[in-house]
């Protein structure tokens, strides 16, 4: 299965994202009406300058409760790690489970196209081995 097959079975290929001079205050905000754990950050809303997720903003606001007014350019990753829709998902979930991260910004050509979440992999993987279990019981049973 490639990443483009799990992005096609979302409800929605909207990619939310917010500038890195926004502050964590309005990250929140987004977080929360748009019921996501993290958000792409980028100046255009198409090239990929960094992510950030609400573990970023919990670890920040232990430390300092002033990291509400902050811009979201100071917790987030800017190493982002990125995957394309023509990728297995097989290298995506090692990839994750390797650099302990949630959520993938998907990218073509240098632009941002989707995300991929932990949520998006196991519901995927799920449907797979249902199928598969589906198929099997099917071949037993066969008279």
């Amino acid at each position: 299965m490639k990443i483009n097959d799990v992005i096609n079975a979302k409800p929605s290929h909207d990619v939310v994202t917010i500038g890195p001079d926004a502050t964590v205050r309005e990250l929140v905000a987004l977080l929360a009406e748009h019921n996501v754990g993290a958000l792409v950050v980028s100046d255009d809303g198409e090239r990929v300058t960094g992510i950030v997720s609400e573990r970023d903003v919990v670890r920040r606001l232990h430390a300092d409760a002033g990291v509400l007014d902050a811009a979201v350019s100071e917790i987030m990753t800017a190493e982002v790690r990125t995957c394309a829709g023509e990728d297995g998902l097989t290298d995506l979930m090692q990839t994750m489970t390797q650099h302990r991260i949630r959520h993938v910004p998907v990218v073509a050509d240098g632009r941002l196209t989707g995300i991929i979440s932990i949520g998006d992999v196991v519901k995927s993987r799920i449907g797979e081995l249902e199928f598969e279990r589906d198929q099997l019981d099917s071949y037993v049973h066969q008279t």
